[in-house]
């Protein structure tokens, strides 16, 4: 039992060596890394390259096709979070479900873009949980019923 005992900095460096291999960045012979975002019913085709921050939907800037503040906030989170706001150029193309949908799959697309573009910013966007794709969805309507769950209003008479 003594024999197989050993110093602290020889398991450090069996670790180290055990630990994950280094993950190659995945990009296009342009330069840009590509992935898909989804949320509700939108999806999201999202490109990233270096730049100076601008960013594309569907051929408009962004401040244009997402008015609200908070959709732009949305947007912006993940190089606010991994300290990258302003150094990447992003175009994407959304198509299906409403504004607040296709906000969160453009984020989405972004944070696997950046991941795929820089391996290292993958804990940080994780931790954040921007790489999870939010399953819920609306709920479908009910026979008989309103909506899914709302009901006629009931009389006596």
């Amino acid at each position: 039992m003594a024999e197989e005992t050993q110093s602290l900095a020889d398991a450090k460096i069996m670790v180290d060596a055990a630990a994950a291999p280094k993950v190659e960045p995945k990009r296009d012979v342009q330069g840009r890394s590509y992935a898909t975002g989804k949320r509700k019913d939108a999806v999201a085709r999202v490109w990233v390259k270096p730049g100076k921050g601008r960013i594309l939907v569907n051929n408009r800037e962004f401040e244009n096709y997402f008015v609200r503040p908070v959709l732009r906030m949305i947007i912006n989170q993940p190089f606010t979070v991994t300290n990258r706001a302003g150094e990447f150029d992003v175009v994407c193309t959304v198509s299906g479900g409403g504004l607040s949908g296709q906000a969160g799959a453009v984020r989405h697309g972004i944070s696997k873009a950046l991941t795929y573009y820089e391996p290292e910013l993958r804990p940080v966007l994780k931790a954040g949980g921007f790489l999870t794709r939010d399953s819920r969805v609306v709920e479908r309507k009910k026979y008989g019923r309103k909506k899914a769950r709302r009901s006629f209003q009931f009389s006596k008479r």
